[in-house]
């Protein structure tokens, strides 16, 4: 089955777990993010993104810019991923003094934009002859390809076209250039292709496929591209190598790359891509690329957290079965990535597995990327943290033991946000024949094909849903997740026995039908392929969608003394207030007794013990302390 669409987010009003993240979102994150891009925030790294674009329009017009630019190359697109959550959370709780923020930020964008359709603040402020010169390291595309998705987002659930419009001009203006006048080059970073093919669908313009398509047809096909633009100019940005072409997915044509290699969120952004203008224009070859890096990437390259990016050196995949947790870069945004790569490859074939990574991806990494406060954020998601070491010995340095207010290179947070904020758009979807639910969320839905029901359940921590038809008429799929070992449906009342075909049960539904699942809800033990050296004969521990992590604070402020033992059932325990209510687990181990020197050739004593675990997404919530996953 193909070609089934996501919802849009004003079709889902949300309810239970999800609900409390959305509002979490509403009424702090987004305020908190928007007084740090006005670095209105004591202890948080400066931002000055609206400073920025203030700048710029003062440059446009001739006017001293003050303090110039201050930031990132990409600084441009922290404001775009911040008005894209605005816009989702505005679906979701109208709110007029927040959309009267979003407005005046809009106008200021629109002001900082050229006569020829041009945006992006770093150029216009530093150099404007520089624009387009260094494809590599400039980010013009990538920051135009976040301005344009927020700007389909706004229209989507204001109606205005401010944004719209100035970001159709600025896609105008990269069609003529790259397209018409034929401009050699595409993005080193790549996100504005999945964000024209957006606007297109959007907008019917079809110029925006012309040109999405173009940048992925064209990349990896020259390549010595990179290094004749070096050579060409004499400035650089950061100084990256040309010739790292694994880095930025330019080593081969995309329609014959086979491992997902490089930056890791640059590599899903273009899969994204690549998987949505398979389905689009129904290119078989493309697709059959899509599924080879799927499977690179979920085979032998994915953290059971649904994290992606084994190294900090680039922020990269490596080879396979490579997954140290110690030293796992793990970003926030690159699982973002993979939700919305799992996504599209779930709108052009009706597979079950391509869901489940999303809720793995969601209720583990994304999750952990925010604090429960919502006011820190992690950028690197590690399995094991160990202070002392981590973050202080120089192959650790990038795993923080706390999560920071915010960060000079600040993609992960507001990316967090758009996420959460649009949560409903990926679990739902519809065509003209049935609507699909993908992943739980309580609350209720409004289909465009005549379908309205709701869903009562508080998953991820219950495994009962029960849905309640308001309106049917069509067939509805519900995903069964793969770790359930069991489930049970009902209908009106009744046990109905119903094999899960490619991962979805599938019901005809009426007006006023009760359909019930019941999902396995004890916990479990995950191991690892062999392969994996870094998890030898170790094992986690799992209950529904949540990877669940022993932390220091729960077991004498010593987990690496603590073997798993599966020899006998993990119990589901109580809900721990400090951490939002999140449901903890006791887990039978053995804790093993120290000695003073650094080896011994006396066999240590262990002693039984009852650990406590918590879920992964909760962990340094409470101060810094040790933390595994992996016993």
């Amino acid at each position: 089955m193909k070609f089934q669409n996501s919802i849009d987010v004003t079709q889902y009003k949300s309810k239970g777990f999800i609900s409390a993240y959305q509002k979490l979102i509403k009424e702090t994150v987004i305020p908190f993010q928007y007084d740090v891009m006005c670095d209105n925030v004591e202890g948080a790294d400066k931002s000055h993104v609206i400073k920025n674009f203030v700048n710029a329009g003062k440059a446009l017009r001739g006017e001293n810019t003050d303090d110039g630019f201050f930031g990132m190359v990409f600084q441009d697109s922290d404001a775009a991923k911040w008005l894209e959550a605005v816009a989702y959370s505005l679906a979701v709780i109208p709110d007029e003094k927040l959309e009267k923020t979003a407005d005046e930020l809009i106008e200021l964008i629109a002001q900082a934009q050229d006569e020829d359709g041009y945006l992006n603040s770093f150029f216009t402020i530093k150099d404007r002859e520089k624009r387009w010169t260094n494809l590599l390291e400039g980010h013009e595309l990538y920051c135009s390809g976040h301005m344009i998705e927020a700007a389909c987002a706004y229209y989507e659930a204001t109606g205005k076209r401010k944004l719209l419009d100035v970001m159709l001009k600025n896609a105008k203006h990269i069609y003529n250039l790259f397209v018409k006048e034929k401009k050699e080059g595409y993005g080193g970073h790549p996100e504005i292709e999945l964000a024209l093919l957006r606007l297109y669908k959007l907008t019917g313009e079809k110029f925006c496929l012309e040109t999405a398509k173009h940048f992925i047809d064209v990349r990896g096909v020259d390549r010595d591209f990179f290094k004749k633009e070096c050579e060409k100019r004499k400035w650089k940005v950061w100084g990256m190598s040309p010739g790292d072409l694994h880095y930025n997915q330019s080593h081969a044509p995309v329609r014959e790359q086979t491992d997902a290699v490089g930056h890791s969120v640059r590599a899903v952004y273009l899969y994204t891509a690549m998987a949505d203008l398979a389905a689009i224009v129904e290119d078989e070859e493309l697709s059959e690329a899509c599924l080879r890096l799927w499977k690179s990437i979920t085979e032998k390259r994915l953290y059971i957290t649904g994290a992606i990016g084994s190294t900090v050196h680039g922020e990269a995949f490596t080879v396979d079965y490579d997954l140290p947790g110690d030293t796992a870069y793990a970003e926030t945004c690159a699982s973002i990535g993979l939700m919305m790569f799992a996504s599209k490859m779930l709108e052009s074939k009706l597979e079950g597995e391509y869901a489940d990574i999303m809720e793995k991806a969601f209720y583990n990494c994304v999750l952990a990327g925010i604090a429960l406060d919502g006011k820190s954020f992690f950028y690197v998601n590690p399995l094991e943290c160990i202070p002392g070491v981590s973050a202080v010995a120089c192959t650790h340095s990038h795993v923080k033991t706390q999560r920071p207010k915010w960060y000079p290179c600040a993609c992960c947070p507001p990316n967090v946000a758009r996420l959460i904020s649009s949560f409903g758009k990926y679990v739902y979807g519809e065509n003209s024949e049935a609507v699909f639910c993908h992943l739980y969320a309580a609350g209720e839905v409004s289909f465009k094909n005549g379908v309205d029901f709701s869903l009562e359940s508080q998953y991820p921590y219950d495994m009962n849903l029960k849905f309640n038809i308001k309106k049917g008429g069509k067939k509805l799929y519900i995903r069964i997740p793969s770790w359930s070992k069991s489930f049970g449906t009902e209908k009106n009342g009744k046990e109905v026995s119903l094999k899960a075909e490619k991962g979805y049960v599938c019901f005809d539904i009426c007006d006023g039908d009760e359909i019930v699942i019941r999902l396995y809800d004890e916990p479990y033990f995950v191991y690892s392929n062999n392969a994996v050296s870094a998890l030898s004969n170790k094992k986690a521990l799992m209950r529904g969608p949540l990877v669940y992590c022993f932390e220091g604070n729960d077991n004498e402020n010593d987990v690496l003394s603590l073997r798993l033992n599966d020899g006998k059932k993990a119990t589901v325990s109580e809900k721990n207030k400090n951490l939002s209510g999140a449901v903890t687990l006791k887990a039978h181990c053995f804790r093993r007794e120290s000695f003073s020197s650094l080896y011994s050739l006396e066999k240590p004593d262990e002693k039984e013990y009852v650990a406590t675990a918590i879920p992964y997404y909760t962990w340094c919530n409470r101060g810094e302390n040790q933390m595994r996953v992996w016993l």
